[in-house]
């Protein structure tokens, strides 16, 4: 039996699929609830679990669920807004470090393994005209602190832990829970 990705996003799916898994795609339709007050790696897992949660409660069949966020200053950054909101993340992320944090939660049998990836992120010395190129691609917008670590336009100096969380799923940790559970790619 395949699992289900509880996520429409295409770097998720991309990342199982490099690694060999068959699943199937069944986006997550709830409103997601964001508690306040807690550590931002709380607030990943619980997002990733509402998700896993919503769509295994419709389909009875065992579901991953992952939600990224970046954490600039303690602040959570989310996807932007609009164009001028990526633009004003991606100056404030300029030359800084960050933390990208993925929360996961796979449920099987009613049994949820939940759990979190920090990388720590450095963005290099961007020009304003690289921003502005970027922007206007809008490459971004549907990203959680408006940049994508995959794309090609070299905004990452460095990244301490693991790549693919930055991308949006910790497949080091993922792929060990799936294979402990009969999921082979």
């Amino acid at each position: 039996m395949k699992f289900i990705l509880a996520s429409a996003s295409p770097r998720r799916k991309e990342i199982l699929e490099k690694y060999g898994y068959s699943f199937d795609i069944i986006p997550s339709l709830e409103d997601e609830i964001v508690e306040k007050g807690v550590l931002p790696c709380y607030i990943a897992t619980s997002l990733g679990t509402q998700k896993a949660r919503s769509v295994y409660n419709l389909h009875k069949r065992p579901t991953l669920g992952a939600d990224t966020i970046v954490v600039l200053d303690g602040e959570i950054l989310g996807k932007p807004k609009d164009k001028k909101n990526a633009k004003q993340m991606l100056e404030r992320l300029n030359n800084r470090a960050h933390q990208v944090i993925t929360g996961f939660c796979f449920i099987v049998g009613g049994k949820e393994i939940s759990g979190y990836d920090v990388s720590n992120v450095v963005f290099n010395n961007l020009s304003s005209e690289t921003i502005d190129e970027y922007v206007a691609l809008g490459l971004g917008l549907d990203k959680a602190g408006g940049y994508g670590i995959q794309d090609e336009y070299n905004l990452v100096k460095s990244v301490e832990g693991s790549y693919y969380n930055v991308v949006g799923l910790p497949i080091e940790k993922i792929d060990i829970i799936l294979k402990n559970h009969g999921f082979k790619p």
